[in-house]
């Protein structure tokens, strides 16, 4: 009895030893990481690159003086809408004491020249009455008394200008008022009164009175960097975000790349340019900063998956996933892809959006 007991024992003593080394067996043999899945979404694709520059008007024109002085009165102020011809500013001449003086000297010139042809006409006239001389000496005479009498004016014309910088006779187009030559805004006005103002000549590009632009017709302005610059061409879409404006997306067209780069901060930057649509509802000031997202490539309502999920066989290069065939089973998938936005991939074959694609961030068991 006593030996029946002792080999009962030992046996479950065995059996126990074999169930728990079997028992540690499966667990060592199961695998130790336990993988999620995710399924493919229909998604818009975007692919594009970002330029940084700023919103600038399509053409700014610097309203100059043509003749130098000191500002009298300014009549507009920057934002103020003008049209073509509008006066701006009111110069007054500061004369140059030679130029005064070789003008005064031209008057009395011109005063003796007409009162020597004065005579000589009377005289030439009464000559004629008594029949002495021709009607053709009488004009003769009497068309040098009238030239005379057009250069004295003409002196004493040029004298007022030099001295005034006006005479009368000129109205709109005296040189001491300012007056716009565009319809447009003015964006600046960088003189004030008793600023002085030098006129636009061959020699000199002369003071700016005011600028004005037509606001209607902006362009977005900035740099690529060179790694960007193949990607790109004109005619691509733009989609400009302005910082100090949010929640607002403006449409621009890449319109121009520059030819040539330039190097800034260690890399070669080329200028773009992109005309943004005209905007009805929302005032873009000038020279605001801004971001203009090119885009590459465009793909809507497509499906995709999450650019981490693929795979790259080593042999072919070619991109796979892997699917969920059962429990902790998956199996390689070829697919083919589209265009990607960074995150997400375009899925033009291979996969549907009800299959379970493996993910790579593998989750130890706890």
């Amino acid at each position: 009895m006593k030996k029946s007991v002792t080999i009962f024992v030992l046996i479950f003593i065995v059996v126990t030893f074999s169930a728990a080394m079997y028992y540690l067996y499966q667990k060592n043999a199961e695998d130790p990481v336990v993988y999620t899945t995710e399924k493919a979404s229909v998604q818009t694709i975007v692919k594009k690159t970002v330029a940084t520059g700023s919103i600038i008007p399509l053409e700014e024109v610097l309203i100059k003086p043509n003749i130098s002085g000191v500002i009298e009165e300014i009549y507009v102020e920057g934002g103020d809408i003008l049209q073509a011809g509008d006066l701006i500013a009111k110069i007054k001449v500061i004369p140059n004491s030679s130029a005064l003086n070789n003008a005064k000297n031209a008057i009395e010139t011109a005063k003796i020249t007409l009162d020597n042809n004065r005579r000589d006409y009377h005289r030439q006239k009464e000559l004629f009455a008594k029949g002495v001389i021709s009607r053709k000496e009488l004009e003769t005479s009497e068309v040098a008394f009238i030239q005379a009498e057009q250069r004295y004016k003409a002196a004493n014309q040029n004298y007022d200008i030099v001295k005034t910088g006006s005479t009368m006779g000129l109205g709109n187009s005296a040189n001491t008022l300012i007056r716009s030559t565009v319809a447009g805004m003015v964006l600046e006005m960088p003189v004030e009164v008793g600023n002085q103002v030098i006129e636009s000549n061959n020699f000199n590009d002369g003071t700016t009175i005011a600028v004005l632009a037509d606001v209607n017709k902006m362009i977005f302005e900035g740099n690529v960097d060179e790694s960007e610059i193949g990607k790109i061409k004109e005619g691509l879409p733009l989609e400009i975000t302005v910082g100090a404006i949010e929640d607002i997306t403006f449409d621009a067209v890449l319109d121009y790349i520059a030819p040539k780069g330039k190097l800034e901060n260690g890399a070669v930057q080329f200028e773009i340019k992109g005309t943004l649509k005209k905007q009805d509802t929302t005032f873009i000031r000038a020279g605001l900063s801004a971001n203009a997202s090119i885009i590459l490539a465009k793909a809507e309502d497509v499906l995709a998956i999450k650019e981490a999920l693929l795979q790259f066989d080593e042999d072919t290069k070619k991109p796979y996933v892997e699917l969920k065939t059962g429990d902790k089973q998956f199996e390689k998938t070829t697919v083919e892809t589209g265009i990607s936005n960074g995150i997400y991939v375009e899925i033009l074959s291979g996969i549907s959006e009800t299959d379970e694609i493996k993910v790579w961030n593998a989750l130890k068991p706890e």
